[in-house]
């Protein structure tokens, strides 16, 4: 099943994007840490076309801190950097809302690239510029809640 998701995000990742297929809901998504509620402006892809384009081709995040990835349903899966240009950070919550996996991921514009993903089921993930999540605090355990209509 894993290997059967991985494939097709990765084949839904191949097909292209263009600025039509923009993720354009947006949402803030609060997260609970050791230090304090920690709140993130994002951008959300909550479908097929919306998750498998991503972040690809862009140049920067602004004027978002990033992007927030959603599924109804656990999901067992990864992300690639395929064509996309910055580095990134991406933290990985399960049904509870409990970030499980954080992770770096780099930039790859060639074939095969590296995907990173968590050995749990999880039903969001969001994506921000590397190093961020670090510098806000956010770590595994901290707890996500995402507020629509930002």
């Amino acid at each position: 099943m894993r290997k059967t998701l991985v494939l097709v995000l990765l084949l839904a990742a191949a097909c292209g994007s263009s600025t039509t297929d923009r993720a354009s809901d947006t949402a803030t998504l609060q997260v609970r840490t050791a230090s304090g509620v920690r709140s993130l402006d994002v951008q959300v892809a909550d479908t097929t076309q919306e998750r498998a384009t991503g972040l690809m081709g862009r140049e920067d995040l602004s004027p978002y801190d990033g992007m927030a990835f959603l599924w109804t349903e656990p999901v067992n899966g990864s992300f690639w950097m395929k064509d996309t240009l910055i580095p990134l950070s991406i933290a990985f919550w399960d049904r509870d809302g409990r970030i499980v996996s954080i992770m770096d991921m780099q930039p790859c514009d060639r074939d095969p690239c590296p995907t990173y993903g968590p050995d749990t089921p999880f039903v969001g993930a969001v994506e921000v510029a590397e190093g961020d999540l670090r510098r806000h605090g956010i770590a595994v355990g901290d707890t996500v809640e995402l507020n629509h209509g930002a």
